[in-house]
C-alpha cells in the first residue's frame, strides 16, 4: 500500500515547493512534472504513476486542478482508480473519493476548477485584446530588428542577389528561414 504523489505546473518558471512539502509529509514517493498545461493530452509522468499504481494504493495530489483537466476527466479517471481499487485524496480539498460524499465534492470542486480555468483563459484573450487595441505587440520578441531587415534588404539590393540569404543570415546570427519571413514582410 504506497502512497504516489503527483505534482504538476503549468510552466516551468513556476515553483513545486509549496505541492512538494506538503505531498513529501504525506507519500511514500512524488512525481514531478514540470511545465505541462492540465489541458495537455499527453502527460507522460501522470502516465507513468498511473502504470505504477497497484490495488490498494493511494494516488495524492494537493489540489484537483494538478491532476485533472476537467470534471468529465475528473470523474473518468476517478473511475478507472476506483475499478483498479485504488484511493485518490486530495490533500488541500480533504477529498477522499471512496465514500459517494467524497464524489460528490470532488465532482462540484473539479466543476469549480473547470470554470476558474475558463474565466482564466477568458480574461487573458481579452487583456491581449484591449493590449493589440493599445497597439502593443503580443507574442515572442521578433528576432530581427528593423534596422537588420533594411540592412539585408539593401544588401540584397546592392548585391543584385548575388549574395545569398544564408550569408546574410549568418551575419545577422539568424536562421535562414527567419531572414526569408522579415524579408517577405
Amino acid at each position: 500500500m504506497t502512497k504516489y504523489g503527483y505534482i504538476r505546473t503549468s510552466t516551468t518558471s513556476q515553483l513545486i515547493d509549496r505541492q512538494l512539502n506538503q505531498l513529501k509529509d504525506y507519500c511514500d514517493e512524488v512525481f514531478i512534472e514540470d511545465g505541462v498545461s492540465a489541458v495537455k493530452k499527453r502527460r507522460p509522468i501522470y502516465d507513468e504513476v498511473m502504470g505504477k499504481l497497484q490495488s490498494g494504493d493511494t494516488f495524492t495530489v494537493l489540489s484537483l486542478d494538478r491532476a485533472f483537466r476537467s470534471v468529465l476527466d475528473a470523474l473518468h479517471e476517478l473511475d478507472k482508480l476506483n475499478s483498479r481499487n485504488i484511493q485518490f485524496v486530495s490533500l488541500t480539498q480533504n477529498i477522499q473519493s471512496t465514500s459517494p460524499d467524497g464524489r460528490l465534492m470532488l465532482t462540484v470542486i473539479a466543476a469549480l476548477a473547470e470554470w476558474e480555468r475558463s474565466i482564466l483563459s477568458e480574461r487573458t484573450k481579452q487583456g491581449m485584446e484591449a493590449a493589440r487595441l493599445r497597439g502593443k505587440r503580443i507574442g515572442r520578441p521578433r528576432k530581427l530588428k528593423p534596422h537588420q531587415i533594411t540592412w539585408a534588404k539593401s544588401q540584397l539590393k546592392e548585391s543584385r542577389n548575388t549574395i545569398s540569404l544564408a550569408t546574410l543570415s549568418k551575419s545577422l546570427k539568424v536562421s535562414k528561414q527567419t531572414l526569408q519571413r522579415a524579408l517577405n514582410q
